[in-house]
């Protein structure tokens, strides 16, 4: 195989990757909240409380940054949660003016039923793979996550080095 159908076919694995990737987070959204019986979350909320759980002390300009979405939209998905009862924003101790975003005790009830019934459901399928599948799948669990983290350090320039 030549270089160029090297490169090539690469890319069309990455390519086919990040589509499955993709594919499968978005069906896994939308089934574990029905599952857990809980009101579904748009996507948008949803990707933000999930930093705000990660990094509860965040602004919303640090959410946008690492998210890479708009001001705006952060801004709109913050005040639904907060209508919600899932999100607080409290006063910066250094700079009254700045609101930082804080998970309340509903988002961490969330939070638990949501990984618990994600883990479920995700475990609930994996039964149905052929254990060299469920296998190859666990064995790439590390790896995905170290790809996670570089696509999260892409988005945040100040963690770049």
């Amino acid at each position: 195989m030549s270089g160029a159908n090297a490169t090539r076919n690469t890319s069309a694995a990455v390519g086919d990757l990040a589509r499955v990737l993709r594919d499968l987070a978005w069906t896994v959204h939308r089934l574990v909240p029905e599952v857990a019986g809980l009101d579904p979350l748009p996507t948008t909320e949803l990707a933000v409380l999930m930093q705000v759980l990660t990094t509860p002390g965040s602004t919303v300009t640090d959410m946008a940054r690492r998210l890479g979405m708009r001001h705006s939209n952060v801004s709109a998905a913050v005040r639904d949660l907060v209508a919600r009862g899932l999100v607080t924003r409290e006063p910066s101790a250094a700079d009254r003016r700045v609101s930082l975003l804080m998970p309340t005790d509903k988002a961490y009830s969330e939070q638990d039923s949501i990984d618990s019934v994600w883990s479920g459901t995700v475990r609930a399928a994996m039964v149905r793979l052929d254990p060299a599948q469920v296998q190859a799948i666990e064995g790439a669990a590390d790896a995905l996550a170290a790809l996670d983290h570089v696509l999260r350090d892409d988005r945040n320039p100040r963690r770049r080095n």
